[in-house]
């Protein structure tokens, strides 16, 4: 397995257990309003990311709608990183909950 696509109840409980919130929005977007504790992440530092980040941890990636995420949550996967999730919806669906 890759990644994996997740609910936003289902992202809200492994946020709440630590997992990293990662943002891949365009940065203006990312300023205006984003998830509490987002890194927002694009490839200007995305190196520098998978270099400092512990690869166990989990990462919830999201995006607008949910689409643009699963890209960057399987590229993290390929990275190293074990335990990765798309948000189903993106930030759209986030906000409307």
């Amino acid at each position: 397995m890759t990644y994996e696509n997740i609910s936003q109840e289902q992202a809200k409980a492994l946020i709440n257990t630590g997992a990293n919130i990662i943002d891949i929005r365009d940065k203006a977007s990312f300023d205006t309003a984003h998830i509490a504790g987002a890194l927002h992440i694009s490839n200007e530092n995305i190196q520098d990311f998978i270099r400092d980040n512990d690869l166990d941890k989990p990462l919830v990636v999201y995006c607008y709608h949910g689409h643009s995420s699963q890209h960057a949550a399987n590229f993290l996967h390929e990275q190293g990183f074990e335990k990765v999730y798309s948000l189903l919806g993106g930030y759209t669906q986030w906000q409307e909950s």
